[in-house]
């Protein structure tokens, strides 16, 4: 926050704009004699000094558009501008940078849509409309005031206080557009910053307005949530807000803990929040983390109690895999290779965890690693996070554990080659050899090497295969064909 609050740095706002592209926004201003202004997350994340900014938006007292041509006009190499009528933008790519332009406008919603009545306004209104005080600060870039900082609603200081708050009354901001309550909580886990209280009341009250929002406008703001340092800070507040209920229900079946005659079970949401955070502190792979999110939904439905064991979930995984499809199809996301790794990890989530609880023996590893492919390391990564016991002892020897399960992982990898296993003898080869057509004793014959193979009793050769090929085709009462 040094950059805000030091001193004679406070007013040098100009330093936001050193970038060439500004000054040629400001010739393309006077030109067409309008006022602009750089307003937003430019600005914002320039005072938080959160790297260089992607993107730009330019507010307009006047047409967006033509201004937008104006300065592609200006730039070298005249770049392409892209026009969105319906909207009154205009963007351009220019090096690595996206610049939007839209007119200054007010706005009127009804109650049933996100999408506002757009009318011409000042930048009071353009600047009342934003979401957040944060978001709502503007830089001039013209001629005579550049660099001035424009912040009706004093978000400098909500900066300061790491506030998120909203410009106008919250109640209204919120079922105006539903998606920002998202979006405070998204910019709460992102930047650690605390929701104002009257706002995060507001957005209990409106928490049902959610429905209003396409399930693919949640979801990016899901994805941000879920690739900020420490996840479990937005899905709290989701879970608090009641907006988790409406958006992902399959995580709040898993909240509480029950108790029958004296036994209790965890509290399976707040575990998973716990693993969520956990994987995030190594690797940034969202989809992984989707994986931790998801990895305990099937506990939920499998949930029972017996008299003699206790709680039990039996099969969760496998049920868990199955809600990932329904859920990643709910909220329409990618029902690609991207849902089948997420059903993968899910399915597979407890597998190296009884591995690393028992003696590890190479065939239950190679049956591991044929499984998993080339996601076994992933799934070794997901099954580290799932460690939450608070007991050092525990955690220390799970740790432990799992370090022999993947030394053991890579010496048999090497030694036996079961990734993305390739039998040595082909369904052709078989055919050949005992001269006959497409049949299931190939299957049979197959399946025998490959489990001959995963327990180790042969290498993973084609001599050893070939050998154990005659065998069982003898057994089946097959001849093989001498004349090769």
């Amino acid at each position: 926050m040094d950059q805000i609050t030091s001193g004679k740095h406070i007013m040098n706002y100009k330093e936001a704009l050193q970038q060439s592209v500004f000054k040629t926004i400001t010739q393309s201003v006077e030109e067409l004699k309008l006022e602009a202004f750089v307003i937003g997350g430019f600005v914002r994340d320039f005072l938080l000094q959160r790297g260089n900014a992607k993107d730009i938006d330019i507010v307009a007292i006047g047409s967006g558009i033509d201004l937008a041509k104006q300065v592609a006009k200006n730039l070298p190499n005249t770049p392409k501008v892209q026009i969105f009528k319906t909207y009154g933008t205009a963007m351009i790519k220019f090096n690595t940078i996206e610049i939007e332009f839209v007119g200054a406008r007010k706005e009127s919603y009804s109650e049933n849509s996100r999408n506002p009545v757009v009318e011409n306004g000042s930048l009071e209104d353009d600047q009342n409309r934003r979401d957040f005080t944060i978001n709502a600060l503007a830089l001039s870039v013209n001629k005579n005031t550049f660099g001035d900082l424009l912040d009706p609603f004093n978000g400098i200081k909500d900066l300061e206080n790491k506030i998120i708050k909203t410009p106008l009354n919250p109640d209204i901001t919120y079922s105006d557009d539903p998606l920002r309550m998202l979006r405070a909580i998204r910019f709460a886990t992102q930047l650690n910053f605390t929701i104002e209280a009257e706002s995060l009341e507001a957005i209990s009250r409106n928490a049902s307005r959610i429905k209003i929002i396409t399930k693919e406008r949640i979801v990016v703001e899901l994805n941000k949530i879920l690739e900020a340092p420490k996840p479990s800070v937005g899905f709290l507040l989701l879970e608090k807000t009641g907006l988790l209920e409406y958006i992902l229900p399959e995580l709040m079946a898993l909240k509480g803990v029950e108790e029958v005659e004296g036994q209790r079970h965890k509290d399976n949401f707040y575990h998973t929040l716990e693993v969520v955070d956990n994987i995030s502190k190594h690797t940034d792979d969202l989809w992984l983390r989707w994986a931790a999110l998801l990895h305990d939904i099937g506990k939920a439905p499998t949930k029972k109690f017996h008299k003699k064991i206790g709680w039990t979930f039996h099969g969760h995984e496998f049920e868990g895999s199955k809600m990932v499809f329904r859920l990643f199809k709910r909220l329409k996301m990618p029902l690609n290779d991207k849902m089948k790794f997420v059903q993968k990890m899910v399915l597979m989530s407890s597998r190296p965890i009884v591995l690393a609880q028992d003696i590890v023996t190479d065939s239950a590893v190679r049956r591991l690693v044929f499984d998993a492919g080339d996601y076994v390391d992933d799934l070794m990564t997901l099954c580290e996070a799932d460690i939450t016991t608070k007991n050092p002892k525990k955690f220390k020897k799970y740790h432990n554990n799992f370090k022999i399960v993947r030394e053991k992982i890579i010496e048999v990898e090497e030694r036996d080659h079961v990734r993305n296993f390739q039998p040595p003898i082909s369904g052709e080869e078989i055919m050949k050899t005992f001269n006959i057509k497409p049949s299931k004793e190939i299957g049979i014959i197959k399946e025998f090497i490959k489990e001959a193979i995963l327990e180790g009793d042969i290498p993973n050769e084609y001599e050893a295969a070939y050998n154990l090929m005659l065998k069982r085709g003898q057994k089946l009462g097959l001849k093989a064909n001498t004349n090769d």
